[in-house]
């Protein structure tokens, strides 16, 4: 016979479960709606508090994989990555947000409180940091990115990166939880837990808002061209007759762009095959456009190079090539690969970085993926460069999801973004983050933006501080392992037993 108070339990614990899941499916994932990431893990918090380990570990961490089925379609059907693969992903994330939660519940129910509020964020800090050190994807899986709308809040990636962003954004669902448990046994604890953690919060709004109010870059304007073909030209051109013909195509574009004022003009990752028979044509055509129009001009290719020698090699390259007038052809390749779409390629090692007309103005060039990783913007960041000029390709369904990363980078390292993919969007953001201008890459057969955004860098924190606040969690999580070795659980202890009586 189910006793009232185990079905009760089930009833707490499967509305915990779809609460948390519902929150996480639109407050994440490819078109998060920011302000439900922020109530998200409350439901399953207020759960783990008062329920058996068991039940608020499965609990927890199926409402982080029902949540995340938000990404199946772009898992299974775009990036077509294998079922065995996708589950790991799923496992992984369930059983870390189980565990997060487990050590929330653990220090709640020793009523150490205020390192319940520290643990639960420190977690998935570090959980964050490591899938960034050790996985291809770099920040790729972070939190921070469904804030990337919320632009006060943003603008704390210009002193944390997405580590502080993360943060926050799981310590107040974690003091929310606690004033909610509280609010009838220790009330003016609770609130002085939530009340401490808003504080915070409203201290990091208010630099935001200021920051975003204060002039950014100070210089002139520059004008940005971007230029994308989706449809016929989604795959990479076959060298020959087909790269020739989407060259030209490209050109009268980037023409059109220069005529209307346009400085730089962008085009999109891998727009064909360049080999070495081509290289010396296709670059006496960018670099008379160059030349003609005072444009600068980045192109995405896929460079194919043979070496002979006692053991032949043909080395493949995502490369982007840059013309500038009057001066030589400049290269930079990729270096951060997407699997296993990319893994026969040879990834790079240096910065390129141009010099504009205007003096003390520095362009660096990136390509999508690298745009996942503070270290290599920051990078440019040190450098001066005052705009990154990204060639790119999406897969449609995460033009937002993944193609506005970029956006963060700029707002950490301060620059300025001209990222122009295929299978995504053209767009341009400031140093601040704000979205200047956008189009859709599939708009028209030949996709074009023009607009201007400021090329001065911006000197930011982050640029001196780089991901140190991601070993500030580590270092909170372990002194919250240490206090939770030093308490023993009330609960767990046995009755007194009373008092002989004479």
């Amino acid at each position: 016979m189910v006793r009232p108070l185990d079905l009760k339990r089930l009833g707490l614990g499967l509305a915990a479960l779809l609460s948390t899941a519902a929150l996480i499916w639109f407050g994440t994932g490819l078109a998060p709606l920011w302000p439900l990431t922020w109530f998200a893990p409350v439901p399953v918090l207020l759960f783990a508090i008062d329920a058996p380990m068991w039940s608020a570990a499965v609990i927890a961490g199926l409402a982080m994989i029902f949540g995340m089925l938000n990404l199946w379609g772009l898992f299974f059907g775009a990036l077509e990555v294998p079922l065995p693969i996708i589950a790991r992903i799923y496992v992984i994330e369930g059983v870390m947000f189980a565990l997060a939660a487990l050590l929330f519940r653990a220090l709640a129910r020793r009523q150490a409180w205020w390192a319940a509020l520290l643990s639960f964020p420190s977690f998935w800090v570090t959980f964050e940091w490591l899938l960034n050190v050790t996985s291809p994807h770099g920040t790729g899986g972070s939190l921070a990115y469904t804030q990337l709308a919320f632009l006060p809040f943003l603008q704390l990636a210009s002193i944390t990166g997405p580590w502080g962003m993360s943060f926050l954004l799981l310590a107040f669902p974690a003091a929310l939880a606690i004033a909610v448990r509280l609010r009838t046994d220790a009330p003016r604890q609770g609130l002085a837990v939530l009340g401490s953690t808003a504080a915070v919060i409203g201290a990091v709004l208010l630099f935001g808002t200021a920051r975003l109010l204060l002039p950014s870059s100070a210089g002139t304007p520059l004008k940005v061209g971007l230029v994308a073909s989706d449809g016929p030209n989604e795959h990479v051109a076959d060298p020959g007759t087909a790269a020739d013909e989407l060259f030209r195509a490209y050109e009268a574009r980037v023409l059109a762009l220069a005529r209307q004022g346009a400085a730089v003009v962008v085009l999109p990752e891998k727009t064909a095959v360049f080999t070495e028979a081509d290289a010396a044509r296709i670059d006496a055509g960018f670099q008379s456009l160059a030349n003609e129009s005072h444009v600068t001009i980045v192109v995405g290719v896929l460079r194919v190079v043979e070496r002979g020698g006692a053991r032949p090699q043909r080395l493949r390259y995502n490369q982007a090539r840059i013309y500038s007038a009057g001066g030589p052809v400049r290269t930079y390749d990729k270096e951060h690969m997407l699997p296993p779409f990319e893994s026969n390629l040879t990834p790079g090692t240096a910065l390129t970085v141009v010099s504009s007309a205007a003096p003390d103005n520095l362009w660096g060039v990136a390509i999508c993926k690298d745009m996942d990783f503070t270290e290599l913007s920051r990078r440019y960041g040190e450098a001066g460069a005052g705009l990154l000029l990204v060639p790119a390709w999406d897969f449609f369904l995460d033009w937002i999801q993944h193609g506005h990363m970029a956006i963060m980078r700029g707002v950490e390292s301060g620059f300025s973004v001209v990222r122009s993919a295929k299978g995504g969007s053209l767009f341009v953001s400031d140093d601040r983050g704000r979205i200047v201008a956008e189009i859709s890459s599939n708009a028209a057969p030949f996709t074009a933006l023009l607009t201007s955004v400021s090329q001065r860098h911006d000197k930011t924190a982050f640029l001196v501080l780089g991901d140190s606040f991601a070993w500030v969690a580590v270092v909170i999580l372990v002194c919250c392992l240490a206090r939770l070795m030093g308490l023993t659980d009330p609960r767990l202890q046995p009755a007194p037993r009373p008092e002989a009586t004479p």
